[in-house]
């Protein structure tokens, strides 16, 4: 019997939900014949079979959350020279969890970090109570039964736990690994924006304002690669843009903004919203943004600091339009003004190249048209 296990589904996916088979037991598949239907972080994929045959074993079900290299589906019979990255490495039991064997580099390390006698891990863990969650109030951070106790009399008050899946689970895992790796530094500005001509798309011109910024300094059009401390400056402007959906934020990749004109970025735009909110982002849409913009002053807000995802090393963000008072030649004069705020991971960039960024991403803002 032959195994296919979950593919590479795209940069940084480690694993995924299975929504739904389009197969069972003694069906009979052909070579790129769907197979499943999974989740990830980034949209809902449908997986093809790599070989022919007949369906043996399913070793995953419908909710089970997969991690990459984890067995899908045995089949019997079909082309025995086509077995690419079908054999299976251990028996990997698939269940409601990220397999164990599979655990990658965000794998959560349990108790090991909080000081507590093992009485009372073994109370946490017949209570239900992660110790991560429990403020000590023993000498020198020790966690004593009694905070446990009072950690789970509070739980015992609160709707049940409801686990992260799909895009959210993998958006809280790459949140941590930001935060763990990033030496994240945030300035902000104003950009006056008084002078735009009516109607003016203001998603297009921060567009092209990131991209005055990038060749202004293309040093925050890059990646960071951490274990050997370099950095690769990109020439294309592969723009990752944050949309926000009811499952969370997701980022798909429009690709050389640097080239496009008004008329194809906002084309793209509006087919790039559409597929989110159709949750059919094409995975290869997903993988490779260069640097990131994050429009939340559709929302709310003025100023932030937007989290660096690695290997990208900017982002920038733009706060709700307002008017302000601003001072004109010799008068005062309430005009419009977009906040912007630039993140951007000091590992790899300078202080002034940031600045020199956003200084140029404003004069590009601040032109009427």
């Amino acid at each position: 019997m032959k195994t296919f296990k979950l593919p590479d589904l795209g940069e940084g996916l480690q694993e995924a939900e299975i929504v739904e088979w389009r197969v069972d037991v003694g069906d009979v598949v052909a070579v790129d014949a769907p197979l499943l239907s999974v989740e990830t972080a980034k949209a809902v994929v449908e997986i093809p079979s790599p070989f022919a045959g007949r369906v043996e074993r399913l070793f995953a079900k419908v909710g089970d959350i997969v991690h990459l290299g984890a067995p899908l589906v045995g089949v019997e019979g079909g082309d025995p020279d086509r077995d690419e990255g079908a054999s299976i490495v251990g028996a990997v039991e698939a269940g409601s969890r990220v397999l164990a064997e599979a655990a990658g580099p965000h794998t959560h390390v349990g108790c090991a970090n909080f000081r507590a006698a093992p009485a009372v891990r073994a109370l946490a863990h017949k209570l239900g109570v992660e110790l991560g969650m429990v403020t000590p109030s023993g000498a020198d951070g020790l966690i004593l039964a009694s905070d446990v106790q009072r950690v789970a009399r509070i739980l015992g008050e609160t709707e049940p736990a409801q686990p992260l899946r799909g895009f959210r689970r993998a958006m809280a895992q790459a949140m941590a690994l930001a935060q763990s790796e990033v030496a994240a530094a945030t300035i902000v500005d104003d950009a006056d924006i008084d002078d735009w001509r009516p109607g003016e798309d203001a998603t297009v011109r921060l567009v092209r304002a990131l991209v005055a910024g990038c060749r202004a300094e293309p040093a925050l059009n890059a990646w960071f690669e951490s274990g050997a401390m370099a950095r690769r400056v990109l020439h294309k402007i592969d723009l990752g843009v944050a949309v926000d959906t009811p499952d969370g934020l997701f980022v798909p990749v429009l690709r050389d903004v640097g080239e496009r004109d008004p008329a194809d970025l906002r084309t793209g735009i509006d087919r790039m919203r559409a597929d989110v909110e159709a949750r059919r982002v094409p995975p290869e849409e997903m993988r490779g943004a260069t640097i990131t913009l994050s429009n939340f002053g559709v929302i709310a807000g003025r100023y932030a600091a937007p989290v660096v995802v690695p290997p990208t090393v900017a982002i920038l963000g733009a706060g709700r339009i307002r008017r302000q008072p601003m001072v004109c030649g010799d008068a005062i004069a309430a005009r419009r003004v977009m906040p912007l705020s630039l993140t951007f991971d000091h590992r790899a960039v300078s202080g002034g190249e940031a600045g020199r960024f956003l200084a140029a991403a404003m004069n590009d803002l601040s032109a009427p048209g």
